[in-house]
């Protein structure tokens, strides 16, 4: 006698993932694009100017898609801010991984143009977090996190400095670093060679700190 087999009628609770995954994947490639699209128009208008309409249409969304992902402009900064502190993160997280094998000349060298290079590639970034209506929390939990890892950069140079000395140090290289941005942003006559000064400043003082 000829059997015939009968398929389960009971549901396969993996048939559905391979679905959920192609939405989810769709979906984070969507916040990319809008992220990106919201950087330029930040970079380009400033946090005040730049309204939710606009970085819809940049991102050749509807504004019912990008409120969809970020219902309020602050959130998208915020977005935008993540995105690119990640950028930061991932730039420094290099220099720690090579650092140990540079010259404390080399070191401040690289140091005092690494901030330069990183807001030229990220136009939206100064202006987010130098903005009244950025939010202060994350901006701050950015700089920590920053100085966290200058001290990791610096640390390989300084093996016998105390912790808290060390942190020190890494927040005064942070505002050297600063400095740089703001003089390169200047653009006046003169700026390539201050920042020629800007660097031996460093130079000597990391000889001087990491020694001690």
């Amino acid at each position: 006698m000829r059997k015939y087999s009968q398929k389960s009628s009971v549901p396969d609770p993996g048939a559905a993932a391979p679905v959920e995954r192609v939405r989810r994947q769709r979906g984070h490639q969507r916040v990319e694009v809008l992220l990106g699209a919201a950087a330029q128009v930040f970079a380009e208008k400033g946090y005040d100017a730049a309204t939710m309409t606009e970085i819809a249409a940049r991102g050749e969304s509807s504004i019912g898609s990008l409120y969809q992902f970020f219902p309020t402009k602050p959130d998208v900064a915020q977005g935008v801010i993540a995105l690119q502190a990640d950028a930061l993160r991932q730039r420094l997280a290099a220099m720690v991984d090579a650092s140990a094998g540079w010259h404390v000349d080399e070191l401040s060298a690289r140091l005092v143009v690494a901030l330069i290079e990183f807001r030229a590639a990220h136009p939206s970034f100064a202006r987010l977090v130098d903005s009244p209506g950025a939010p202060a929390e994350q901006v701050q939990a950015v700089r920590q996190a920053m100085r966290v890892q200058l001290a990791e950069i610096l640390a390989p140079h300084a093996p016998g400095l105390a912790k808290a000395r060390l942190a020190a140090v890494a927040v005064a290289v942070q505002q050297v670093m600063k400095a740089a941005v703001t003089l390169n942003a200047e653009g006046a006559p003169g700026t390539r060679a201050a920042l020629s000064e800007l660097k031996e400043m460093l130079r000597v003082y990391l000889r001087a700190a990491l020694q001690a």
